[in-house]
């Protein structure tokens, strides 16, 4: 990434949104400049195309006028899922009406950092993610230190919805000391079925060895969308364009890299952070449309969801949420406050207690 200093635009959110845009090595040219550390000026000719991500925050006017809630120094950092960006604007107010700086990360090639819909959301393995995040960590330390005169910690809070959630525990993983509490909301850990669905799919993806980009032919349905979008049954106003109704197309090369991911994750992590997951408490992933599935995980088997939380670490708190959707807290109000009571409770425990006694 660029040293030079972020530049904050408004962003699609409205006034008390910021958006600043990272560029970011691919995974291929950090190992390529790896292998020949020697060539110096000769390493331009490793460049190529940058990802581009984008890093969005929510800062308050009255914030940024010196009122409101002071703030507690803790930044939190979103990740979203496949298919999707940034536009929850209630995740943000909640941790800014805390105290907390928030922040969110549009991954390449999503939301609004897609350069492709076609090519949407895919990577050969999920570590190519890995830059950008740091990339974000490192704005989002140096924001907090120069705004709120905080400095010190560069450990973060780090929250991750679905493909976004196994991307935010592999990343934890390979940073512990990057994360001092880790929030996971529906995170896609297991294929549905568990380890023996996940274990003999394995030998159907190796083809993305020969042809990555192969189309997979997967039942396309709109059932998530319609539980979130004002458009059908959802309360949110939420952009076809950056989060398609049916998902992008799922290639060959990014299945091989998700089973991989959770193989991973299978193999016991030991995590050293606290781990919150936030689950619904039943999953519907029937073929035909049913008014209960607003009220379900359309996407994901939340049981083979659960049990594999026990991989996690030694700290784990499961939460299971009575009628959430697939993303808790897009679910109907009352259960989406449900959800954020339990959020609330766990950060007392574990974050705003530990803040108190640094005190």
């Amino acid at each position: 990434m660029s040293n030079s200093k972020p530049q904050w635009v408004p962003d699609i959110l409205g006034p008390d949104y910021q958006a600043t845009t990272l560029l970011v090595q691919t995974r291929e040219q950090v190992m390529a400049e790896q292998d020949y550390p020697e060539q110096g000026s000769a390493k331009q000719n490793l460049a190529g195309p940058l990802y581009r991500a984008t890093l969005v925050r929510h800062r308050p006017r009255e914030r940024a006028a010196g009122a409101g809630v002071p703030r507690s120094g803790v930044p939190v950092l979103f990740i979203h899922g496949w298919s999707d960006y940034f536009y929850n604007t209630g995740l943000a107010e909640f941790f800014t009406d805390r105290g907390y700086d928030f922040y969110a990360l549009d991954l390449h090639n999503h939301g609004r950092s897609l350069d492709s819909p076609d090519m949407g959301g895919y990577v050969a393995n999920l570590a190519d993610y890995d830059a950008e995040i740091l990339a974000a960590h490192g704005v989002i330390c140096n924001d907090v230190t120069n705004n709120g005169e905080i400095g010190g910690d560069r450990q973060l809070i780090l929250v991750g919805h679905s493909t976004g959630g196994l991307i935010a525990t592999l990343w934890a993983h390979h940073h512990p000391g990057l994360v001092s509490h880790l929030v996971l909301n529906s995170p896609w850990l297991e294929i549905q079925g568990g380890a023996a669905i996940r274990r003999a799919a394995t030998p159907l993806v190796q083809l993305a060895d020969l042809r990555p980009l192969l189309r997979m032919r997967v039942p396309e349905r709109s059932f998530y969308w319609r539980g979130i979008s004002n458009q059908a049954y959802g309360e949110w106003a939420v952009d076809k364009a950056l989060r398609p109704p049916h998902a992008f197309p799922v290639r060959a090369g990014w299945m091989k890299a998700i089973l991989a991911a959770q193989q991973e994750v299978a193999t016991g992590l030991k995590l050293p952070m606290p781990i919150l997951v936030l689950l619904s408490s039943k999953s519907m992933l029937g073929p035909v449309w049913n008014d209960q599935m607003l009220h379900a995980d359309v996407v994901l088997d939340v049981r083979s969801l659960a049990l594999r939380t026990l991989s996690l670490g030694n700290s784990v708190t499961l939460e299971r949420i009575d009628g959430a959707l697939h993303e808790v807290f897009l679910s109907r109000r009352p259960v989406r406050e449900d959800a954020y009571a339990k959020l609330a409770r766990w950060l007392h425990g574990y974050v705003d207690h530990n803040l108190t006694q640094q005190r």
